[in-house]
Parts: structure tokens; sequence; C-alpha cells
């Protein structure tokens, strides 16, 4: 559907929030957009002022079946009235052992323990305590560019902005190297870049940096999320696997935004085979409530009781959410829908691209989709203020977008999106970036 644009953002009523926002809220609370929410639903957004948006978000990749799907709603006020919380470090209930049950049977097989939480920072938090614990070893490795959230464990890992990490050291013991990306290839060459990444992990971290039998995990997106949306080349997660296996290195995959379904499987990792020795999940599989899940093989999650717990963690009205949002994604044929709808939207991106010369590159697997966007398509200089101006002018005409890396525009909307709805939003891209050209 259309958008529906009432009066410019932010109207008088957003403003008088916005406003109210600004004297109370930390600073360090990023607002994208002066956009003020009252209600949704599907893949469209209602700001106080009465307009009507298009999302292309999905909140961040955490509405994967739209916003207030009817079925989730109802299972959360079904569960509201009964047991919201439920204390399940200190006696249980059986709704987060239904949502442990039925979270497993869309996983790898040996990936069968599962430790709730309430966010995906908290499920990498999890997942480092986990790996040291299990290993006896301190150190870790990730990648530049990298997002794993804000947390001090999951800072110490991340590696995409210097603001993220100022002035918070300092951190846990984290080595980064270069994660592969296709466009701007480590090494220079595209359809090499995975090995060259494994191999200087190998061939110069572990022998100047860090001996690998210090090495406690490795922790990767399966595609990069925050810093780019960039798909790396498909034997890497591959080559990853055995340099860890051959040094006795767990492998920590990162799936909280890349996980259900967003790329057209259940996980990211699963279209390389891979099956990662700790798994982290967020975002999506809370439905729209905050949640956490870690997960590993019981072998590798062999902590004793009292060694990990939150006192929301597996609360009865989050694993509600996500017993209904894991029900609807077993309809047969929904990872293929996905694949369908994203093939659609990039062929729709491209056809832009060969209009709009600043386009430099579109990128993407299932619905996880990077444009980015260049001065110079053959030098591939990054253009931030255009990003910049892109992401404004679809926004006063009701299309929300979100940024992603230097110069990428990440395009990540509900899962049951329509094709009619892509069109909506290709046609304001293209006029915006008819605006940006014509400037």
């Amino acid at each position: 559907m259309e958008p529906l644009m009432l009066t410019k953002p932010p109207g008088e009523r957003a403003k008088n929030v916005l406003r109210r926002d600004a004297a109370v809220i930390s600073p360090s609370v990023m607002r994208e957009y002066p956009l003020v929410l009252e209600r949704a639903s599907g893949v469209n957004l209602w700001d106080v002022d009465g307009n009507r948006y298009l999302d292309f978000t999905a909140g961040i990749a955490v509405m994967n079946m739209g916003w207030n799907h009817p079925d989730i709603v109802a299972a959360i006020r079904e569960q509201a009235g009964r047991l919201s919380h439920g204390a399940f470090m200190d006696f249980g209930s059986e709704l987060p052992v239904r949502c442990a049950e039925d979270l497993v049977e869309f996983l790898p097989a040996g990936l069968d323990r599962v430790y709730f939480s309430n966010s995906g920072a908290e499920s990498v938090e999890a997942a480092l305590k986990l790996a040291r614990y299990h290993s006896g070893r301190k150190y870790f490795i990730a990648f530049h560019r990298g997002f794993h959230g804000r947390t001090y464990g999951a800072l110490s890992l991340t590696a995409g902005k210097v603001v993220q990490r100022r002035g918070f050291g300092p951190l846990l013991p984290v080595v980064h190297v270069p994660y592969p990306d296709p466009y701007r290839p480590f090494g220079g060459d595209p359809a090499t870049c995975g090995a060259d990444v494994v191999a200087y992990i190998e061939d110069t971290v572990f022998r100047y940096e860090v001996a690998p039998d210090e090495v406690a995990a490795i922790v990767v997106e399966p595609v990069l999320g925050e810093g780019g949306y960039v798909v790396p080349p498909p034997d890497f997660l591959p080559r990853l696997r055995r340099l860890c296996d051959e040094h006795g290195i767990l492998l920590v995959v990162d799936e909280v935004q890349t996980g259900c379904f967003r790329t057209g499987r259940f996980l990211a990792s699963t279209h390389t085979g891979v099956v990662p020795d700790i798994l982290c999940l967020g975002k999506a599989i809370g439905g729209g409530l905050p949640f956490g899940v870690t997960v590993a093989s019981s072998e590798v999650m062999n902590w004793p009781p009292g060694s990990h717990a939150s006192t929301f963690g597996g609360n009865n009205l989050a694993c509600a959410a996500s017993l209904a949002t894991m029900n609807l994604l077993r309809e047969e044929g929904f990872g293929e829908r996905v694949m369908a709808r994203g093939g659609y939207l990039v062929e729709r991106l491209r056809e832009l691209a060969e209009r709009h010369p600043i386009i430099g590159d579109v990128r993407g697997l299932g619905l996880m989709i990077g444009v980015e966007l260049v001065r110079d398509r053959e030098r591939k200089e990054p253009a931030p203020n255009e990003r910049k101006q892109m992401l404004r002018g679809a926004f006063e005409r009701g299309l929300v977008l979100l940024p992603a890396g230097e110069s990428v525009i990440r395009v990540s909307p509900p899962l049951v999106i329509e094709r009619s709805d892509i069109d909506a939003g290709i046609g304001i891209i293209g006029r915006v970036l008819e605006e940006i050209n014509g400037g």
C-alpha cells in the first residue's frame, strides 16, 4: 500500500513528544528519524499525526511476521491473563520448556540445550561466558564492522563505529580481523577474499597476536548486519569452521539479525551447511517482545547451576509470543516465499542501479538486502551525505529505511511483504534518487 502523508513530519503532536523525549531520555539513545509511532499493522506504521508509512525495516529485523500479527497478539493477551512472569530461574513452568523444544526442532542436530535471556546482546554475553567456561581460554576473535551489542562483552566484539567503544575501555581481550566483503575484498580478489581472511587469521593473528590455544571462540555474523549488509563468499563459513575444529576453538555464530528466515532459511549459516558450537538468537524470535536465546550442545553447555541466569529470561509472556511466531514460520513454503520476495526486490533495486550510478552495489540474501551508495563506481568512494539525503527524502515521502555501514541503505522489510508493497517502496526510492541526481 502506498504511504499516506497528511502532514510533513514531524507534525505538531510528534514535535511535542520529541521535546519531552529530549528532556528526560538518555542522550545516548539515537533517533534516526523524528518519527513518533502510535500504532502499526503488517508493513504499515502510523505516527501520532495520522501519517501512514511503509516499513522497510521490520523494526531492525524484529517484526519478521509484520507488526501486530493477530496470532502473536492473541497469544500475548491470553498468556498475560494467566501467567506473565514465572521466575524461571527459581521455579519452573511449562511454557519455556515448550518454547525450547519447539526451537530445537528448527535447528541442526546437536544444538539441543537452550538458555533464555532478554535480548540479542544478552544472548552474546551468555555465549562469551559459556565459551570461556567450556574452553578454559580467555581470548576471542571477531571481525571489523561487526556488531554484537553494546553491553560490555558484546561491545568488546563490536567494531563498527568508534563512538560505540570510545570511553568504555578496557574491554575483553578480542582480536579483530577483516570481514570478507566481495565488494571491497580483503586481499583484492572477490572470489578468494573469504579464504584470504581465514589465511590471515592462521598466518598472521596466530603468529603475531595470540596463540590459537588461547582463543576460546571466534564470533561471526553469517551476514554482516549493521556493518553493511555484506554477504560473504559461500566458502567463508566452512573454512572458518575447519579452522576452529583444527585448533579446538569454539565457533559462535551470531544470528540475532539473520535468524528466523530473514535470509530465507531459519538460520543463515545453514545456507553453507555450517553448524556452530554456540548459536545466538534474538530480535525476531521474540515476536516483538524482548527475547534472547543462546543455544549449544549438551557437551558445550556444561556450566553448573547458578553460573549464569536471568530474572526475566524465559518469561512466559515472551515465550508465548515466540511460540506463536515459530508456529507461523512453520507454514509450508515460507522460506521459499521469502527468497522469491527477496529476489524480486533485488531485481527492482538493480533496475534502479542501471539508471543511477550512485548505486554501487546491490547485494543480499532473502529479505536482508544492502544498497551501497558511492560517489564514483570505479573508485567505490562511499557517499554518506547522499545516503543521508536518500533516507530523509524517502522518510518525508512515507518510506522508512535504515542505514548500515558507511554508506549502505539496509532494506529489511517484514517477511510478509507483498509485491505491491515492494513496488510502492521502489517507486519512492526511484523518485528520491532522481531528486538527488538533479540536485
